[in-house]
Protein backbone atom coordinates (compact mmCIF):
# COMPACT_ATOMS: atom_id res chain seq x y z
CA UNK A 1 0.00 0.00 0.00
CA UNK A 2 2.72 2.57 0.97
CA UNK A 3 4.58 1.76 -2.37
CA UNK A 4 0.90 2.58 -4.66
CA UNK A 5 0.54 5.81 -2.19
CA UNK A 6 4.61 6.74 -3.20
CA UNK A 7 3.86 5.84 -6.90
CA UNK A 8 0.68 8.20 -6.90
CA UNK A 9 2.80 11.31 -5.31
CA UNK A 10 5.40 10.80 -7.99
CA UNK A 11 2.85 10.87 -10.68
CA UNK A 12 1.57 14.34 -9.55
CA UNK A 13 4.59 15.71 -9.91
CA UNK A 14 4.27 14.80 -14.05
CA UNK A 15 0.84 16.52 -14.35
CA UNK A 16 -0.13 20.34 -15.18
CA UNK A 17 -1.86 20.43 -11.79
CA UNK A 18 1.38 19.69 -9.94
CA UNK A 19 2.03 23.07 -7.57
CA UNK A 20 -1.56 22.11 -6.30
CA UNK A 21 -0.44 18.91 -5.60
CA UNK A 22 3.25 20.10 -4.52
CA UNK A 23 1.10 22.19 -2.13
CA UNK A 24 -1.75 19.95 -1.01
CA UNK A 25 1.22 16.68 0.21
CA UNK A 26 3.11 19.46 2.13
CA UNK A 27 0.39 20.37 4.03
CA UNK A 28 -1.12 17.06 4.38
CA UNK A 29 2.44 15.96 5.53
CA UNK A 30 2.52 18.53 8.48
CA UNK A 31 -0.25 16.88 10.05
CA UNK A 32 -0.96 13.58 8.82
CA UNK A 33 0.33 12.12 5.56
CA UNK A 34 3.31 9.65 5.99
CA UNK A 35 5.16 10.52 2.54
CA UNK A 36 7.02 14.07 2.40
CA UNK A 37 6.95 16.66 0.10
CA UNK A 38 10.33 16.36 -1.39
CA UNK A 39 8.81 13.56 -3.48
CA UNK A 40 6.95 16.01 -5.54
CA UNK A 41 9.65 18.77 -5.36
CA UNK A 42 12.47 16.79 -6.61
CA UNK A 43 11.06 15.62 -9.93
CA UNK A 44 9.33 18.97 -10.35
CA UNK A 45 12.87 21.12 -9.68
CA UNK A 46 14.32 19.01 -12.25
CA UNK A 47 11.73 18.90 -14.77
CA UNK A 48 11.50 23.07 -14.34
CA UNK A 49 15.11 24.01 -12.81
CA UNK A 50 13.90 28.20 -13.63
CA UNK A 51 10.58 27.70 -10.61
CA UNK A 52 12.74 26.05 -8.07
CA UNK A 53 12.42 28.77 -6.02
CA UNK A 54 8.65 29.16 -6.12
CA UNK A 55 8.66 25.58 -5.44
CA UNK A 56 10.73 25.91 -2.61
CA UNK A 57 8.69 28.66 -1.20
CA UNK A 58 5.41 27.04 -2.08
CA UNK A 59 6.45 24.03 -0.32
CA UNK A 60 7.16 26.27 2.89
CA UNK A 61 4.49 28.14 2.78
CA UNK A 62 2.33 24.85 2.42
CA UNK A 63 4.35 23.00 4.82
CA UNK A 64 4.01 25.34 7.87
CA UNK A 65 0.43 25.81 7.00
CA UNK A 66 -0.14 22.41 7.16
CA UNK A 67 2.16 22.81 10.36
CA UNK A 68 -0.25 24.95 12.07
CA UNK A 69 -3.49 23.06 11.81
CA UNK A 70 -1.55 19.80 13.20
CA UNK A 71 -0.99 22.48 16.16
CA UNK A 72 -4.52 22.51 15.97
CA UNK A 73 -4.86 19.14 16.04
CA UNK A 74 -2.71 18.76 19.49
CA UNK A 75 -4.73 21.63 21.09
CA UNK A 76 -8.05 20.58 20.24
CA UNK A 77 -7.91 16.53 20.62
CA UNK A 78 -5.50 16.63 23.90
CA UNK A 79 -8.63 17.18 26.38
CA UNK A 80 -11.00 14.84 25.08
CA UNK A 81 -8.66 11.84 24.06
CA UNK A 82 -5.20 12.51 25.18
CA UNK A 83 -5.53 13.88 28.88
CA UNK A 84 -8.04 10.98 29.96
CA UNK A 85 -6.09 8.33 29.11
CA UNK A 86 -2.86 9.74 31.15
CA UNK A 87 -4.85 10.05 33.63
CA UNK A 88 -6.14 6.53 33.90
CA UNK A 89 -2.56 5.31 33.56
CA UNK A 90 -1.05 7.45 35.84
CA UNK A 91 1.57 9.25 33.30
CA UNK A 92 0.14 13.27 34.17
CA UNK A 93 2.83 13.46 36.42
CA UNK A 94 5.49 12.45 33.60
CA UNK A 95 3.31 14.27 31.53
CA UNK A 96 4.16 17.62 33.56
CA UNK A 97 7.70 17.24 33.31
CA UNK A 98 7.73 16.75 29.41
CA UNK A 99 5.69 19.36 29.20
CA UNK A 100 8.29 22.03 31.08
CA UNK A 101 10.90 20.50 29.03
CA UNK A 102 9.08 21.07 25.62
CA UNK A 103 8.22 24.58 26.92
CA UNK A 104 11.98 24.73 27.53
CA UNK A 105 13.25 23.51 24.40
CA UNK A 106 10.15 23.85 22.33
CA UNK A 107 11.69 25.98 19.56
CA UNK A 108 14.49 23.02 18.90
CA UNK A 109 12.34 20.27 18.66
CA UNK A 110 9.85 22.01 16.24
CA UNK A 111 13.57 23.20 14.33
CA UNK A 112 14.63 20.06 14.43
CA UNK A 113 12.37 17.82 13.15
CA UNK A 114 11.14 20.36 10.13
CA UNK A 115 15.18 20.02 9.00
CA UNK A 116 15.01 15.93 9.90
CA UNK A 117 13.56 12.92 8.67
CA UNK A 118 12.10 12.55 11.92
CA UNK A 119 7.75 13.15 11.53
CA UNK A 120 7.38 16.66 11.44
CA UNK A 121 3.83 15.90 12.04
CA UNK A 122 4.81 14.80 15.47
CA UNK A 123 5.86 17.49 16.42
CA UNK A 124 3.37 20.05 15.20
CA UNK A 125 1.04 17.85 16.97
CA UNK A 126 3.02 17.87 20.39
CA UNK A 127 3.42 22.01 20.10
CA UNK A 128 -0.33 22.00 20.35
CA UNK A 129 -0.23 19.56 23.33
CA UNK A 130 1.91 21.37 25.36
CA UNK A 131 0.48 24.58 23.88
CA UNK A 132 3.93 25.91 22.60
CA UNK A 133 4.12 29.73 22.03
CA UNK A 134 2.23 29.89 18.91
CA UNK A 135 5.10 32.99 17.45
CA UNK A 136 7.44 30.50 18.61
CA UNK A 137 6.35 27.55 16.49
CA UNK A 138 5.73 29.39 13.72
CA UNK A 139 8.80 31.21 13.67
CA UNK A 140 10.65 27.69 14.08
CA UNK A 141 8.37 25.87 11.45
CA UNK A 142 9.31 28.78 8.84
CA UNK A 143 13.06 28.99 9.80
CA UNK A 144 13.36 25.32 9.74
CA UNK A 145 11.23 24.20 6.74
CA UNK A 146 12.21 26.90 4.72
CA UNK A 147 15.97 25.90 5.04
CA UNK A 148 15.13 22.25 4.05
CA UNK A 149 13.26 23.21 0.66
CA UNK A 150 15.15 25.59 -0.23
CA UNK A 151 18.42 23.82 0.24
CA UNK A 152 16.76 21.15 -1.85
CA UNK A 153 16.16 23.15 -4.22
CA UNK A 154 19.26 24.97 -4.83
CA UNK A 155 20.68 22.07 -4.89
CA UNK A 156 18.88 20.86 -7.72
CA UNK A 157 19.05 24.26 -9.79
CA UNK A 158 22.67 24.54 -9.51
CA UNK A 159 23.28 20.39 -10.22
CA UNK A 160 20.18 19.44 -11.92
CA UNK A 161 19.43 15.51 -12.49
CA UNK A 162 22.86 14.64 -11.66
CA UNK A 163 22.36 15.34 -7.77
CA UNK A 164 18.68 13.98 -7.76
CA UNK A 165 20.00 10.76 -6.42
CA UNK A 166 22.03 11.38 -3.79
CA UNK A 167 19.39 13.91 -2.33
CA UNK A 168 17.29 11.27 -2.87
CA UNK A 169 19.17 8.50 -0.87
CA UNK A 170 20.71 10.60 1.40
CA UNK A 171 18.61 13.92 2.24
CA UNK A 172 17.86 12.26 6.14
CA UNK A 173 21.68 11.78 6.31
CA UNK A 174 22.65 15.36 5.50
CA UNK A 175 20.22 17.17 7.13
CA UNK A 176 20.66 15.19 10.60
CA UNK A 177 24.48 16.05 10.09
CA UNK A 178 23.45 19.11 9.41
CA UNK A 179 21.56 19.68 12.73
CA UNK A 180 23.83 17.83 14.72
CA UNK A 181 26.72 20.22 13.73
CA UNK A 182 24.33 23.51 14.24
CA UNK A 183 23.00 22.01 18.22
CA UNK A 184 26.39 20.91 18.75
CA UNK A 185 27.98 24.24 17.84
CA UNK A 186 25.33 26.38 19.83
CA UNK A 187 26.33 24.06 22.82
CA UNK A 188 29.53 24.65 22.38
CA UNK A 189 29.41 28.53 22.60
CA UNK A 190 26.85 28.30 25.66
CA UNK A 191 29.21 26.45 27.60
CA UNK A 192 32.28 27.65 26.89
Amino acid sequence: MLRRLYDWTLSLAAGPRAPHALSAVAFVESSVFPLPPDLLLIPMCVSKRQRAWFYAALCTVASVLGGLLGYLIGAVLFEEVAKPILAFYGYMDKFDQFKQIFEDWGWWFVFIAGLTPFPYKVITIASGVFALNLPVFIAASIVSRGIRFFAVAGLLYLFGPAIRDFIEKRLGLVFTVFVVLLVGGFALIKFL
